[in-house]
């Protein structure tokens, strides 16, 4: 055999290499897929995911707050603390009321949620630190009236309902079995508005 004959064709070196560079593409897609581990935020776990209002509530416009207590009092505006943990299945249950407070009290209330992380327990503090107001357990919601007066104050995944009976008499609206009731338009991809 002769050196010309023993020559493989062009054609067929490529097709090889393309063989090879399929089965080198094919095993690493393989591999990056079966050893990346799949998504673990669980709603029924006390695992920290992130921060809960953005990744349970879809709103991430409650933490960090954007007004102190000191100035809601200062103000003569209500406040609602909710005291929360991220790896508490309690508070990412109950992130989602958090928002609804913040849908329908927002502009009238100042909503700041707290993470008990932060609080030191030993510790006294003035009125207008939220960490006066923590019980010990979470989530906590405390409601001040616009004269600094704490007018409500329950521990534990509270009603959304409860809450606004309070809130309605704070602003002096009426009962919601005499008011009109606000229902949800049908959403779209550039709103979510409240209509009578």
């Amino acid at each position: 055999m002769t050196l010309l004959q023993s020559r493989v064709s062009p054609i067929a070196t490529i097709q090889h290499l393309l063989k090879r560079l399929l089965l080198v593409a094919i095993i690493g897609f393989l591999c990056f897929f079966w050893a990346t581990p799949p998504a673990s935020a669980g709603l029924n776990d006390d695992r920290f995911d992130g921060n809960i209002y953005v990744i349970y509530a879809g709103n991430g416009s409650l933490v960090p707050s954007k007004s102190t207590l000191a100035d809601s009092l200062k103000r003569e505006r209500p406040a609602i603390l909710v005291f929360y943990a991220d790896d508490s299945r309690d508070s990412k249950q109950y992130a989602l009321i958090v928002s609804r407070f913040q849908e329908f009290y927002g502009r009238a209330a100042t909503i700041i949620p707290v993470a008990i992380d932060s609080i030191a327990l030993d510790t006294e503090y003035p009125p207008t630190e939220p960490a006066r107001y923590y019980k010990g357990l979470i989530p906590q919601t405390v409601v001040i009236d616009q004269k600094g007066k704490v007018v409500f104050d329950e521990v534990g995944q509270v009603p959304f309902e409860q809450v606004d009976d309070v809130l309605r008499e704070v602003f002096d609206l009426l009962p919601r079995s005499e008011s009109v009731e606000l229902k949800r338009r049908s959403f779209n991809e550039f709103n979510a508005e409240l209509s009578e």
